[in-house]
């Protein structure tokens, strides 16, 4: 009989947390307009339902997906004439991003794609000591190394000089680099802050938002950018029981002009929301006049800090409306449906598309999730090569007018969760060098031919693509 009412009461009081959970789910996601991705929606629903007092808990800590709930009235834009080349990827990317209330494209100059990591190294040494005034640098990772000891030293020498120095590390990126000493930096006057510190952020669900963006910009005008965290791997190779490691092939650049003050803008946003503080008043859009004819890019920020999946929404708009070809290389492939079709039809309509990922990530789970997603693109006819070592860079190249370079993966994560940067190119001679570096790293690859998967493996890959979020 006592075990009976001890069912019964645990039943109720089950049934009690399960619907309060579900309260608390549901509220939240209309009051905060935090839109999911439905297998997303489903698994939060149903672990809910079924593991409540574990639930809740990671939900509060995790759930949040968007900080900024505020639509500003949409504006009108003009429809592209077939006159513009309306149909053109670069028009149609910029109207969207217009729509999305992206900063405007904005003139750059000097565009110099770094072929490896010590290119890129020697760039990022020259613009540490060269600046002037002012150096701000946005990293995921900051190594415990030789290459973060390096970069720290060379830091506070120049705030000796006098220079004005912020870092932003990510919270969890912070733990993944080693923990490096932080407050040594800051007692040489090196401002240093942590971008959503897990234990500081728990109870207000962001923990699981990481700011992914990788940038340098020296005196507002100079930025490097890319997928590049500063770690040894980026850049010259870890040295692991006495041998030293090639480092992983990554593409990064940098450029100047006023795509550079745009991208010092954005860590003006990031600073402010780091330290939680105002945001900074916003800069004064580039007059399109002043831009005629000469080169122009446009900074694609995608994260939590913006109302709509940007990236994302480019990239599916931008696979829709290709026509020549599409070239890709990414890390990680663990693409939405949506994403995924884009892809497949353009396949299916002839376009050339070309992805280019490593044999063997550092991500082991992101290497089992992807292999749905590899059989179905390969069906339609699209190549994938894979390389025998590590690739970490992200890039995409559309027909002959738009290439999109910097932090994204094409996975879910970054495109639904991260705070990432990319930026996007319109100059088709531009264009045409990412697409050459794309294709020089694709000589040493190998083409992947794609197997009937068992049972068991159908059922593994489905139970991790509940999981892609977190991958």
């Amino acid at each position: 009989m006592l075990s009976q009412v001890l069912v019964r009461h645990w039943v109720t009081l089950h049934g009690l947390i399960a619907m309060l959970g579900l309260a608390v789910y549901v509220i939240a996601s209309h009051t905060l307009h935090q839109r999911r991705h439905p297998s997303a929606a489903i698994a939060w629903v149903v672990a809910l339902v079924f593991l409540p007092y574990v639930t809740l808990p990671l939900y509060l800590m995790f759930g949040t997906r968007k900080v900024v709930t505020y639509r500003p009235a949409a504006k009108r834009h003009s429809p592209l004439t077939r006159d513009s080349n309306s149909d053109a990827p670069a028009a149609r990317t910029r109207q969207l991003a217009a729509a999305m209330d992206l900063p405007a494209a904005a003139p750059y100059h000097q565009l110099n794609i770094h072929e490896d990591g010590t290119q890129s190294l020697a760039v990022l040494r020259k613009m540490i000591d060269g600046a002037a005034r002012t150096l701000d640098l946005c990293t995921f990772v900051f190594g415990r190394d030789r290459l973060g000891d390096e970069i720290a030293r060379r830091l506070k020498e120049r705030a000796r000089d006098g220079i004005q120095i912020r870092l932003l590390v990510d919270g969890v990126g912070a733990y993944l680099g080693g923990h490096f000493d932080f407050e040594d930096l800051s007692l040489a006057g090196i401002k240093v802050e942590l971008f959503v510190p897990p234990l500081r952020s728990s109870l207000q669900g962001r923990t699981n938002l990481r700011n992914h963006r990788k940038m340098v910009i020296a005196d507002g005008e100079w930025l490097w950018c890319g997928g590049r965290n500063l770690a040894t791997e980026y850049f010259e190779g870890a040295a692991v029981s006495g041998h030293r490691r090639a480092p992983w092939i990554d593409l990064s650049f940098d450029l100047h002009g006023a795509l550079a003050a745009q991208a010092q803008q954005r860590f003006e946003e990031d600073w402010a929301f780091a330290t939680q503080r105002a945001r900074p008043d916003p800069v004064r859009p580039i007059n399109q006049a002043s831009a005629d004819g000469v080169t122009v890019g446009q900074l694609i920020a995608s994260g939590p800090d913006q109302i709509d999946d940007t990236l994302y929404t480019l990239l599916v708009s931008g696979f829709f409306i290709s026509r020549k070809r599409i070239l890709a290389v990414s890390p990680y492939f663990v693409p939405d449906p949506t994403l995924l079709m884009s892809l497949t039809l353009a396949a299916r309509r002839g376009v050339t598309v070309d992805l280019l990922m490593p044999r063997k990530s550092n991500h082991r789970l992101a290497d089992l999730a992807r292999h749905r997603a590899l059989r179905e693109l390969t069906t339609a006819g699209a190549r994938v090569w894979f390389l025998p070592h590590m690739i970490h860079a992200k890039a995409v190249v559309i027909d002959d007018e738009l290439a999109l370079a910097g932090s994204a993966n094409l996975d879910e994560r970054s495109l639904f969760l991260n705070y990432e940067l990319m930026v996007s190119f319109y100059e088709s001679t531009d264009v045409e060098r990412f697409a050459q570096w794309i294709e020089r790293q694709r000589k040493s690859a190998t083409p992947y031919h794609a197997e009937p998967p068992g049972i068991w493996r159908e059922i593994a890959e489905g139970l991790l693509l509940w999981l892609a979020f977190q991958l």
